[in-house]
């Protein structure tokens, strides 16, 4: 029986897989045409699985070579003489599994140098279209060693059209960093070392395609699902979900279908789909420990994530900045057309807040102060009564908070109401952050509590004409979301003995906003 995969590779033929066939096509062309490029795409985003698709795609007049260099151990890398022997015996193990005679070729003790690795290539290359495919390919992307065998590589790629030079036809690398820019590694060092920032990588094609699943992509897989256990979902409004609060992200979309699969009684409705992002954004895993351990390990990236997400913090930003590349590289941001900055996906900006506000909390730079009385009272019944958070919150704020705290409130208002709320849900709800939406004077935020979802905005005070704009702002995402309640709120930093307190609701046509001003 199939099942969802989130470790490893995928498997057609165990694994509900989403179709990429459009873009191995993208691929394939790129080997065809006798390119070297790098899959460089964050961690868990379908690389493994992409190269065991290309060598299970290539046609029978190609020879694929498909190995790793990830677990060798150091003595490979130890000198020339060492990595020159151990990869010849790789290959030959690997060639060996379908062609041993091929194999026989590859193997020689003398090939212990990299002019004697040039001339060996001559050698078994003649007369075949071989693909070199090396997974993990950055792993080793800061020996020199390595570096020298991407040299000879890059070598023998100018030189393959002059007489009697063979080489490999293509060869694909596959890895989070890009080659081509090996100072994206997180080390200030490498920041700094003009050495470093040289590739002889630097002949590889750049790789355009796009690797993330849109709702179309997102539906295949759920259509081969459907076709074996019939729960008459609907395939294109849970794509559409799915595809909302991922935007793609590879193992985010399986994740979330594997909770609905395996531990939420395969409730496939929207329902569903909000618990296993709830379920997704608290657990642990892979994913999020290596966001966690790189945002420890450099501060300079926790600092830009941290306003990023708790800040809203939009501004153009450039790609040429070190911070700005590694955000991307990592898919922690994405870029609009305008160049402006959002977190890349819905999960990604959940987990981080939440994981910000517990660093803030622990440190004591910040203190919600909600107690289990509260909770009792605006969950009574098993449902969440939002118009209590928000008169609640706004007697808190009034009570805990002074004139004296304004500069602190300015940055940090909206990180004081989610530090608030998040107890309040109490493991029975979540909310999510729409990060498309945010903007440094606004952010939405949804509360999912039981069946029921709460639309609220955060504003700045900017003025009249601002806080109408405001109105039909949530109105318009109230309609998207097709609820008849929202909810506003304002922080006023004025200081204006006229300015008003308030928390009332506001009619406006057939929709209602409970209007607070804190």
């Amino acid at each position: 029986m199939k099942r969802f995969n989130v470790t490893g590779t995928c498997f057609p033929e165990r694994h509900y897989m989403v179709d990429i066939g459009d873009k191995l096509q993208q691929i394939m062309e790129m080997i065809f045409r006798g390119d070297y490029f790098t899959i460089n795409r964050a961690r868990q985003f379908g690389k493994t699985t992409t190269l065991h698709m290309i060598a299970r795609k290539l046609p029978k007049d190609y020879f694929c070579v498909r190995t790793t260099f990830e677990g060798e151990g150091d003595d490979l890398f130890s000198s020339e003489e060492a990595f020159c022997g151990g990869f010849v015996r790789q290959v030959a193990d690997v060639v060996g599994r379908t062609d041993e005679d091929y194999a026989k070729m590859w193997l020689d003790e003398k090939v212990l140098s990299f002019p004697a690795l040039k001339r060996h290539l001559d050698k078994v290359c003649t007369g075949r279209n071989v693909v070199l495919l090396i997974d993990e390919g950055d792993a080793n992307a800061q020996s020199r060693v390595f570096l020298q065998f991407l040299a000879m590589l890059r070598s023998k790629f100018l030189e393959r059209y002059e007489d009697g030079v063979n080489t490999f036809h293509s060869v694909v690398l596959a890895g989070v960093y890009d080659i081509k820019n090996i100072r994206c590694k997180l080390t200030d060092d490498n920041l700094r070392d003009e050495s470093k920032l040289l590739s002889p990588w630097n002949i590889a094609t750049d790789f355009e395609v796009d690797m993330s699943f849109n709702p179309a992509d997102i539906a295949t897989m759920l259509a081969d699902y459907e076709s074996d256990h019939k729960t008459g979902m609907d395939i294109d409004l849970l794509a559409n979900e799915i595809f909302h609060f991922t935007n793609g992200y590879p193992v985010l979309v399986s994740r979330i279908c594997q909770y609905i699969d395996e531990a939420i009684d395969k409730n496939w409705t929207q329902a569903g789909v909000l618990e296993a992002v709830k379920q997704t954004t608290w657990k642990k895993s892979v994913l999020f420990d290596d966001i966690v351990k790189n945002l420890e390990n450099h501060p300079d990236l926790y600092d830009f994530m941290y306003k990023v997400v708790m800040y809203s913090e939009d501004r153009p930003l450039s790609v040429h900045d070190p911070i700005i590349e590694l955000c991307l590289m990592y898919n922690y941001i994405r870029l609009d057309d305008d160049r402006r900055t959002r977190v890349s996906n819905i999960i990604f900006g959940t987990m981080l807040s939440q994981y910000f506000m517990s660093k803030d909390e622990t440190a004591g730079r910040i203190n919600s102060r909600t107690c289990g009385i509260l909770i009792q009272e605006v969950t009574a019944g098993g449902k969440l009564n939002m118009e209590l958070v928000m008169r609640k919150f706004a007697m808190y704020y009034e009570e805990l908070f002074t004139e004296n705290d304004t500069p602190f409130l300015e940055k940090h208002g909206r990180l004081v109401f989610l530090t608030f709320l998040s107890p309040l849900l109490n493991g029975h709800g979540f909310y999510h952050i729409e990060s498309q939406l945010t903007d440094l004077r606004r952010m939405d935020i949804v509360v999912n509590f039981g069946n029921e979802q709460f639309i609220v905005e955060l504003k700045t005070w900017r003025g009249d004409i601002a806080k109408e704009k405001a109105y039909g702002q949530l109105l318009g995402y109230m309609s998207t979301k097709r609820a008849d309640k929202g909810y506003l709120l304002t922080f006023d930093f004025r200081r204006d003995e006229n300015k008003v307190r308030k928390a009332e609701w506001v009619q406006i046509g057939d929709k209602q906003i409970f209007d607070v001003v804190v």
